[in-house]
């Protein structure tokens, strides 16, 4: 896959970032050798290989899946004008 001009200036537009003829030239050729590069790592096979999460081996830090109201409910309606047991009340609207 290759870059032109017009798809550097399209990602510089979408992205409301301003690029000048020549930034975007410059720009073109990087984002080409970058690609190129991505392009050789494709080619690197990886049967076999685990995922990892650091180049260390480690475990991972899990914790019990449990499910909480998270004990904050009185935090969570303390500003609110009207509560009732921890829910918010709101005025009823009738069109």
């Amino acid at each position: 896959m290759s870059v032109d001009l017009a798809t550097v200036k399209r990602v510089a537009r979408l992205a409301r970032i301003a690029v000048s003829e020549e930034d975007a030239a410059r720009m073109t050729g990087e984002l080409n050798g970058i690609l190129g590069f991505v392009e050789q790592l494709n080619e690197v096979d990886v049967t076999g290989v685990e995922p990892m999460t650091s180049v260390t081996p480690m475990a991972m830090k899990k914790r019990e899946d449990v499910v909480t109201d998270g004990n904050k409910a009185d935090d969570i309606v303390a500003n609110a004008p009207a509560t009732d047991r921890n829910f918010f009340q709101v005025p009823k609207v009738v069109e």
